[in-house]
């Protein structure tokens, strides 16, 4: 890189923090062992933010906040709890995991909006319910928790429109939602992942890549217009929402080689980085979140320095691209 991008005293900074950041500063920005970063690992559902999220675990195995629908407020805690890489075969998350499927199912209202017991039957709550973008977080910490649902991953493979993507208003819309794009991605490379390959979902996927890079990440295809001026804005948590650091950093965790489709939206990234070697915080869909993660809008983020540090360090020591 042309400045130095990743300096001693931010990596101070990032591991004075929680475990489920430590154990990923370890493991993408450091020389740590395997031994030492598998051992920050198991901190995380044993302190700080995991163990706090795993202790408010209601009974019936839903995460509850006050006036919020419970799927909404369980779906973003699943998220959260798979962004911090908590250890999946922690017997703590094993068992809430198992808590979960076995006692939740997705309403069979017309809404759809309300978590409810087998008895009422509705979806099996790892099997996601009618919209894609959910479906798709559903698929991806489903199968990240060990509960890989064939039967979404299928359905997510039948609703790809013919541009490569996925959109939550198709039909009667033929067009792919970035927002979407991406949450179904991330479910099928989880999917992967869990259940090993497979030839018709690394093509669905390799598509729905496409469909992003055609664009450049952020650019209307037909006339190269950015998209939506939050796309560039970064984002965490982003639950739903798209912006190009969550795609890139998606590119980087299914193992892509850098793409000179990618450049501009890494320039991005990388320009927003401060004098003192970090990024700030510029958007949180924080809705519903059962436990905060302690960073404000506008100021310095961990989270959001941790990903655009590793996706910069990706992007350039592969094929040896630059900025």
């Amino acid at each position: 890189m042309d400045k130095e991008t990743v300096n001693q005293e931010t990596i101070d900074w990032l591991l004075d923090s929680d475990p489920a950041i430590r154990w990923q500063v370890m493991r993408d920005l450091t020389d740590a062992s395997s031994v030492e970063v598998a051992g920050e690992r198991t901190r995380v559902a044993r302190e700080g933010l995991g163990a706090t999220i795993l202790a408010r675990q209601d009974a019936d195995g839903a995460w509850r906040v006050d006036g919020k629908p419970a799927w909404l407020s369980t779906l973003f805690t699943l998220q959260q709890l798979r962004a911090m890489g908590i250890d999946p075969v922690d017997q703590a998350v094993v068992d809430a995991m198992d808590l979960a499927e076995n006692n939740l199912r997705w309403s069979d209202r017309p809404d759809g909006w309300n978590l409810r017991s087998p008895e009422f039957g509705g979806n099996p709550f790892y099997e996601g319910e009618v919209e894609p973008c959910i479906s798709g977080g559903v698929l991806a910490f489903g199968s990240y928790f060990g509960h890989p649902a064939e039967k979404l991953a299928r359905r997510l493979l039948g609703e790809q429109l013919a541009d490569g993507g996925w959109n939550c208003e198709a039909p009667p819309s033929v067009r792919s939602s970035f927002h979407t794009t991406i949450c179904v991605l991330e479910g099928l490379l989880e999917y992967e992942r869990a259940a090993g390959p497979s030839p018709e979902i690394s093509e669905a996927r390799r598509r729905g890549e496409e469909y992003l890079l055609e664009r450049g990440l952020f650019r209307r295809r037909s006339t190269g217009e950015v998209v939506e001026l939050k796309f560039l804005e970064l984002a965490f948590p982003p639950r739903y929402r798209y912006d190009v650091l969550r795609a890139l950093d998606f590119f980087r965790a299914a193992g892509r080689e850098p793409d000179v489709r990618m450049r501009e939206a890494v320039a991005i990234v990388a320009g927003k980085q401060q004098a003192d070697g970090r990024w700030l915080l510029e958007q949180a869909y924080d809705e519903a979140l059962l436990v905060g993660f302690g960073e404000r809008v506008g100021e310095a983020c961990r989270w959001i320095t941790l990903r655009a540090l590793r996706v910069l360090r990706w992007f350039e020591a592969r094929n040896g691209m630059r900025v």
